[in-house]
């Protein structure tokens, strides 16, 4: 049995602001600094075996505050857990996307799994890198406990995988700023206990009623 510890990073200044993030490597503030100390507080009794992150900083900041208090653990880049491409609308605000890109972004609040962002991305596309290359870690990593530290979107895609759902449903899972998803794998399927627990950041200035974005 493998178990999967899938955090989305901490907060950024963009996501307190509503600007579309993606590829742009955009660092985690201090709220966000304090979120992923919290964060690999709450997972210090899980006895981690390895642990993998997203290339972009915010991620890994994330990734390396689980890791602090394992200094014999490595982070391993994981360019199949980077950010969605959102293309055109990076470094865009909300408003401004909704604005400039109406038709699109309402086909992407109504068919998610149906729309690929301009000079970008699409959902099925992040599932097939995503998804790949967890199955490597699942493999590689049979009967451990590893930690992931990924984004939003990514996380959500993975979600509906496991659980069965087709990326239609990616506006049923929410993923808030470095919440803790959990799941286990023992090779004939994927058993999910933990989705979107943010408990140990409640306390926190400026972690409460954030949208998710």
């Amino acid at each position: 049995m493998t178990t999967i510890l899938l955090v989305r990073h901490g907060e950024t200044d963009w996501n307190k602001q509503q600007v579309f993030r993606g590829r742009i490597d955009v660092p985690l503030n201090s709220v966000g600094l304090e979120q992923a100390r919290a964060t690999g507080e709450a997972l210090s009794n899980y006895r981690i075996d390895a642990i993998y992150s997203s290339p972009l900083s915010r991620a890994m900041e994330t990734a390396n505050a689980i890791g602090r208090s394992r200094p014999c653990i490595s982070i391993k880049e994981a360019e199949g857990f980077i950010d969605i491409d959102f293309g055109k609308w990076q470094g865009m605000p909300h408003d401004k996307v909704k604005e400039e890109y109406n038709e699109l972004y309402n086909k992407w609040q109504r068919e998610p799994h149906n729309v690929k962002m301009p000079d970008g991305e699409s959902l099925d596309e992040v599932k097939l890198r995503s998804m790949g290359v967890l199955n490597d870690i699942l493999a590689r990593h049979e009967n451990e406990i590893v930690a992931i530290a990924s984004h939003r979107v990514v996380n959500k895609v993975i979600l509906c995988a496991v659980l069965g759902l087709t990326n239609q449903h990616f506006w049923c899972i929410r993923q808030d700023t470095c919440a803790i998803n959990i799941f286990d794998n023992s090779g004939r399927g994927f058993i999910v206990s933990v989705i979107n627990d943010t408990c140990h950041i409640k306390a926190l200035a400026d972690s409460a009623n954030r949208a998710d974005f």
